[in-house]
């Protein structure tokens, strides 16, 4: 994978929605993908601990990223089917994600993600989760 392609995927990994959440790319390689969120009270549920929205769209932008890593500048990962286990409540300073493809076929990708949450400097692994990804050619898709 050529540097530029890698440094690109990590400055648009951060848009629209994302961005609005605080997510950061932090690590880019072929078939990897490492994201963060620096947590915020509006990140958080009724209990205090960080919505299961917000690790579950951390764990599916990142394993789309690592994904994307993949395929060509012409195409788009689509996300057509995940599952994800929150395995604690989430709580501390910020999130870390960790996302691989694990398996790339001729028409779907799956990948992988772990989250962690971050709390003094230690992690614990709050969530892991498993993708199907469908590439799809950046000028069938349309925007309405």
């Amino acid at each position: 994978m050529q540097p530029d392609r890698l440094a690109h995927l990590k400055q648009d990994f951060s848009q629209g929605f994302i961005a609005y959440c605080g997510y950061e790319a932090v690590h880019a390689a072929e078939g990897i993908f490492h994201s963060r969120l620096t947590l915020r009270a509006d990140h958080r549920q009724q209990d205090g601990f960080v919505h299961a929205g917000v690790l579950a769209t951390m764990a599916d932008h990142t394993a789309g990223y690592a994904a994307f890593t993949t395929v060509g500048p012409d195409e788009r990962i689509l996300t057509i089917e995940f599952k994800i286990n929150f395995l604690k409540p989430a709580v501390g300073q910020a999130l870390a994600c960790r996302a691989q493809v694990i398996q790339r076929g001729r028409t779907l990708i799956v990948s992988e993600a772990e989250v962690y949450a971050v709390r003094d400097d230690q992690e614990k692994r709050v969530a892991k989760a498993t993708f199907t990804m469908i590439p799809v050619a950046a000028a069938r898709l349309q925007p309405q």
